[in-house]
């Protein structure tokens, strides 16, 4: 697998790390989908949610959350204030893409934010930069050329920058559902030519973040299954091991809005399947249930609700990841040391 390749991407990926190398990243960098949450907690409609809302959600998350993990993702429209509290040796990736995509225009392009650039990402204290990319196996090619030619630009900004490039692959297929059986019969194609293209140099990717080759509401055993079911636990690993397989440089999990209870369940196959994962970063799963706290209880509910429930989510996950493989040694070499860093309160993955 390719390595980050300079002092500075290294020095910004062990920012992000725990002690270990691996990373144990809490993700609340959603913008649409969380305003979504409040809408529908609070029986509105989405131009009714304020952005403070969102602000001071965020700051919860981050103060509470951030002594258990190695970094917070978050983005720079409502997520400042939250960066600057989170606990003193937790790292920060900030996203650079704009939520959601333009429903008039064919094939969820990508959109970076007005106003920002990897070098105003950096000021604002960034150790490592995320994009998120829908991607298809089923676009048009030249819907996908388009992708592939915005990737490389972002590539290569980060390495004018001189700090870790994160790419976020959300498989989806054009025209269907995705919960439905018909893409989670195509989903792990998808993910793996996704994970198999974005290996490739010319991107400069550092770190993938992907989410796992199955839809877990179809893989017998799981906490989401429903009555059909499309995957064995054995398939669904055998899946695990070819995703993997794919991947050229260091990749992570993300959880695509799953219950925590079945992102464990997801992490417990990459486990069993001895998949050389390099940890999460983990959103919803560990956080969404507060929304619904907070609109109803208020801030001090929040608070009792992210110390008790949140922390022994994202502990949870956290017990997962001792299984995980250091970003360094993700290709089975240890050429590459990280400055073992010391986690005053931190969780020990």
């Amino acid at each position: 697998m390719a390595l980050a390749g300079t002092a500075e991407k290294k020095k910004g990926l062990q920012a992000v790390s725990d002690e270990r190398g691996v990373i144990a990243a809490l993700a609340i960098d959603q913008r649409s989908a969380m305003r979504s949450l409040f809408a529908k907690a609070m029986g509105v409609a989405l131009e009714d949610v304020a952005g403070a809302r969102l602000v001071e959600y965020k700051e919860a998350v981050s103060r509470i959350l951030t002594p258990h993990a190695s970094a917070i993702l978050l983005d720079p429209e409502y997520g400042l204030s939250a960066a600057r509290l989170r606990a003193q040796n937790t790292g920060l990736l900030l996203a650079y893409e704009q939520t959601g995509y333009d429903k008039n225009v064919a094939g969820r392009l990508p959109r970076l934010l007005e106003g920002w650039s990897v070098q105003r990402l950096v000021r604002e204290g960034a150790n490592s930069v995320k994009l998120l990319l829908y991607y298809s196996t089923t676009s048009a090619a030249e819907i996908n050329d388009a992708k592939h030619a915005f990737v490389e630009r972002v590539g290569a900004e980060c390495a004018a920058a001189d700090i870790p490039f994160f790419l976020e692959l959300v498989s989806y297929a054009e025209g269907m559902d995705s919960k439905r059986a018909e893409f989670a019969r195509l989903k792990p194609t998808v993910v793996i030519k996704g994970v198999e293209e974005f290996s490739r140099p010319e991107y400069q990717v550092d770190v993938l973040k992907v989410g796992v080759p199955v839809n877990l509401a179809y893989v017998e055993g799981s906490p989401a299954a429903g009555s059909e079911i499309l995957y064995s636990r054995a398939e669904a690993m055998d899946l695990f091991r070819q995703a993997a397989s794919a991947a050229q440089v260091p990749f992570i999990y993300l959880s695509e809005g799953v219950s925590n209870e079945t992102f464990q369940f997801a992490l417990d196959l990459a486990v069993e399947a001895q998949i050389r994962f390099s940890g999460v970063l983990c959103g919803r799963a560990t956080w969404q249930d507060g929304v619904e706290v907070l609109v109803k209880k208020g801030p001090k509910a929040l608070e009792d609700w992210l110390e008790s429930v949140g922390v022994r989510n994202i502990k949870a996950l956290n017990e997962r990841l001792r299984a995980a493989k250091p970003w360094f040694s993700a290709n089975e070499r240890h050429d590459v040391t990280p400055t073992a860093r010391r986690k005053k309160g931190k969780a020990r993955p």
